[in-house]
């Protein structure tokens, strides 16, 4: 939990007289009065503006649990409404009415609101800040759905993750405790394989939802216009897909990001990276991606999340749109394509390996995952910088934990964090290992991992409820790999040469693939360098150089 306490005047800035006439050349629409009592917007409307209050008050308000009502604050003359998602129009999180003498103000739709911000650098720096501080303040009081379910189901726990992962708050009730939940429960008739639920700001609710589900419900999923064509088209959102849209959509490219999960990527997992310029004290992976996505936003690049990518369609002729075939049917059109797919965590050839998942193994290690397994005893299988996070921030939670390895960690991890892993008290290294069996009961969770020694082939049981899985990753291009060059990996090739039936005569870009205008960046590229900062560094080199690929086109060439 963020102590906030120390930046309420950050949270909710006063802007000057001075402040207040630059941001009202950037509304739309005239000042609007609202008599006392009346709805600015309520928690769950889509495309509700952010308001700026010129005369009188506005109390903001959150929903709390199921059936109470919280206020956030009042915002009296200079100050302005909304938080992260008033940049993107998706649902708002808090509602706003007119306090007692009534209320005049100005509104701000996504559109007008990030023209302010980028237009002006004093008040859009304001207001950037207050709104990430509002988003942190709505998780840490669980300010968005509702979840209503078992304590450590594997659904309730994967909506957590996602929720989580995607920086959307929410709050927990557990069904078989907490009154409000087991009295709507009743009141519906759910039946208990029809949990979790979910409840969502606007109040509607989803029995036992898939991602895909809550995202809809959320608006993390927009609408698509099957006639746009975009500049940019970035296939995933981890770190070198952010920088991409980051970069590009500053630069005034039409940008948009399609990721089959959540912002983030792998890195997104990581509880704390120590190594990343510029942070001395290190920032975890969620902190970053969330950062990041803010900053898309503010720039106008539009995400659409979770969706899958089936396919690229080339175009017909040299100068034609490439099209990216999504799940569900639907479709996006792009002058040019990146590829930052990034990589797929690696299941190990373990019998049953997958219906612990979720319920047992796990492949990263967030605060839902440590807080099902605190005072436990854990596993945890790998050997890369990844897995030294991981195991530095679950370790001091956790009664024990068994490192599992197959060579030196000298081989594979930074120094730091080896040097952090052995000053651990609780950390047993189980060299020369792997696991090579699991069991347990599906409805109850994992309960063993069965360990085979590889210098003496002995074998040993652990009882554990916990196994968390760290052993590298595999390109995630099987969407892709039928269309461009890959490596023996099947990691992408850059940089060599294009198609002969392209029909291009240039020689493509250092991050271009073997098909024209489409380029491949981060960890699914092959020789890339597997750091967040290299990644990031690739997502922001590639946009010159679809700059250069559009003004080949542009050229006819």
């Amino acid at each position: 939990m963020a102590d906030l306490s120390a930046r309420q005047h950050q949270m909710f800035p006063v802007l000057n007289s001075h402040q207040i006439e630059t941001a009202k050349r950037f509304a739309n629409g005239e000042p609007r009065y609202f008599a006392p009592g009346e709805f600015l917007s309520k928690v769950g409307d889509h495309a509700a503006p952010a308001w700026l209050v010129l005369q009188g008050s506005m109390d903001v308000f959150r929903h709390e649990g199921l059936s109470r009502e919280t206020l956030i604050t009042t915002h009296g003359v200079g100050q302005l409404s909304g938080e992260v998602n008033q940049l993107s129009g998706r649902p708002t999180l808090a509602g706003a009415r007119a306090g007692a003498e009534g209320c005049t103000a100005m509104a701000f739709d996504a559109a007008h609101l990030r023209a302010l911000v980028i237009g002006s650098a004093d008040v859009g720096e304001i207001i950037m800040r207050a709104f990430i501080l509002r988003r942190v303040g709505l998780i840490d009081a669980g300010a968005g759905s509702v979840l209503i379910g078992a304590a450590g189901n594997a659904a309730l726990s994967r909506l957590q993750g996602f929720l989580a992962r995607n920086a959307f708050p929410y709050i927990v009730l557990d069904s078989s405790t907490e009154s409000e939940a087991k009295a709507l429960i009743e009141r519906l008739g759910i039946l208990p394989s029809q949990l979790p639920l979910m409840v969502c700001p606007n109040g509607t609710v989803l029995r036992n939802p898939t991602d895909i589900e809550a995202a809809a419900c959320l608006g993390l999923t927009p609408e698509l216009r099957p006639d746009k064509l975009y500049d940019v088209a970035v296939v995933g959102a981890g770190p070198a897909g952010l920088a991409t849209a980051v970069y590009a959509a500053s630069e005034g490219l039409e940008v948009i990001v399609i990721d089959e999960r959540s912002v983030g990527g792998q890195a997104g997992a990581s509880s704390r990276i120590e190594n990343y310029l510029g942070f001395p004290t290190g920032i975890s992976g969620q902190a970053l991606a969330g950062r990041a996505y803010s900053q898309a936003l503010k720039f106008g690049a539009e995400l659409v999340l979770p969706v899958e990518v089936n396919r690229l369609v080339a175009p017909k002729v040299d100068d034609g749109a490439l099209t990216l075939e999504l799940a569900g049917g639907k479709s996006v059109a792009a002058r040019s394509v990146v590829i930052a797919s990034g990589a797929r965590y690696r299941r190990p050839s373990i019998a049953e390996i997958r219906t612990f998942e979720g319920n047992g193994v796990s492949y990263w290690a967030s605060p839902i995952e440590a807080k099902l397994c605190a005072g436990e005893e854990v596993a945890l299988v790998g050997g890369g910088n990844s897995a030294g996070q991981a195991i530095v921030f679950l370790a001091p939670q956790v009664r024990k934990l068994h490192l599992i390895v197959r060579r030196a960690l000298e081989e594979t991890m930074s120094q730091y964090l080896i040097d952090r892993i052995r000053a651990l008290p609780n950390v047993e290294l189980q060299m020369q290992c792997e696991v090579v069996a699991i069991d347990g009961d599906p409805g109850s969770g994992l309960a063993a991992a069965t360990l085979h020694n590889r210098l003496d082939g002995s074998e040993r049981r652990l009882a554990l409820h916990h196994l968390f899985l760290f052993i590298g990753a595999d390109p995630n291009a099987g969407w892709i790999c039928d269309r461009v060059h890959t490596d023996e990996k099947g990691f992408i090739v850059t940089g060599q040469s294009f198609d002969a039936h392209c029909g291009f005569t240039r020689k493509p870009l250092s991050l271009e693939t073997s098909l024209p205008n489409v380029f491949a960046i981060g960890d699914v590229r092959a020789g890339s360098t597997k750091r967040v900062a290299a990644a990031v560094g690739e997502g922001a080199a590639v946009v010159s150089q679809v700059h250069a690929a559009l003004s080949f086109m542009n050229a006819g060439r």
